[in-house]
């Protein structure tokens, strides 16, 4: 019978892993939304319950975590809203037992902004420019680049050999080599454009609470343009995402300057995303939970809605960058 990693990981196993960090839990669970990890808030004895996260085995490196924590707690030391690891009394943020790698946080409430209100975006845009001045101070050792290679080039190349259905294989390699190639062209950014920044930056990671943003899951921290944690919140006809970025990039001056050239590298950024996510669900494939949430992926339906998608999104590349307003 083929198992994963995570079936280990019983209701009696986070609250042994908890305790073994130095808290005692009061056997109250409950399981948060999260699949590339496991998330459960755990109940304490005499205190507020806390969140443990429990790192999927055999992605990041002990390192790669660690520099995510240490980002989190750089950025929670300049005052910025972010929820960072708990930290014990030994400086320990990361902690293991029976073979996971874990961290501890807060418990913190909220909801997500409401993009279409512009007064939002600016506070968005100033927050993302107070986490950019300290993103720039100095540059991640272990964690990953956004990577043309990575997320487009290997991503089709596992799709087309385990997962694009027979009869739509050729329009699938024609259409991903057009998007690579035109990728290619685009988007080349150089070193100094590369600053560390949040990585995965959109409504369901931040929880909104009396008009501050509150920054949650660093996981896909990476080295990457600020763009990238600019562009998801853009949304709706070209000339809504023009004012949307105007308030946003208004506020982000006011902490950090922006690099109005980086504007044209939204769509490329926007298709790496578009194919790695797909890769991404199917290298978990063999993860329990997965098939149980995506049901709708896998399917011909599926790969023919995603290479319109991607028609689509050729066409975008096509098109004359935003401007800012």
């Amino acid at each position: 019978m083929n198992t994963h990693p995570y079936d280990r990981l019983t209701p009696d196993a986070v609250i042994d892993a908890v305790e073994s960090a130095g808290y005692l839990s009061d056997a109250r669970l409950l399981a948060l939304n999260s699949y590339e990890n496991r998330v459960y808030q755990v109940g304490l004895e005499d205190a507020d319950p806390v969140i443990a996260k429990f790192y999927r085995p055999q992605r990041w490196s002990r390192e790669q975590i660690l520099e995510e924590h240490a980002f989190s707690l750089e950025l929670q030391a300049a005052d910025i809203s972010v929820v960072a690891p708990l930290v014990d009394k030994t400086g320990t943020s990361l902690h293991q037992h029976d073979g996971f790698l874990f961290a501890l946080f807060q418990r913190r409430g909220g909801y997500p902004p409401e993009l279409d209100n512009l007064d939002n975006m600016f506070i968005l845009g100033r927050t993302l420019g107070r986490i950019h001045a300290v993103g720039k101070a100095s540059r991640f050792r272990h964690r990953q680049r956004i990577c043309i290679e990575r997320m487009l080039a290997e991503s089709r190349e596992l799709l087309l050999a385990d997962f694009i259905p027979r009869e739509l294989q050729p329009a699938y390699e024609s259409l991903t080599a057009d998007l690579l190639s035109s990728v290619q062209a685009a988007y080349q950014p150089g070193e100094a454009d590369e600053i560390r920044v949040h990585g995965d930056c959109h409504v369901g990671n931040i929880l909104w609470r009396d008009e501050v943003a509150h920054f949650v899951d660093l996981d896909d921290c990476v080295m990457a343009p600020a763009i990238q944690d600019l562009w998801m919140f853009l949304n709706g006809e070209r000339h809504e995402r023009e004012l949307q970025l105007a308030e946003l990039v208004e506020g982000y001056a006011e902490f950090c300057d922006f690099d109005a050239r980086q504007l044209r590298w939204i769509e490329p950024l926007r298709t790496l995303r578009l194919v790695h996510y797909a890769a991404w669900l199917a290298r978990r494939w063999d993860d329990p939970a997965f098939p149980r949430a995506f049901t709708w992926f896998n399917s011909e339906r599926y790969w023919a809605e995603h290479i319109l998608e991607l028609r689509e999104q050729l066409a975008a590349l096509q098109e004359e960058p935003l401007r800012l307003l």
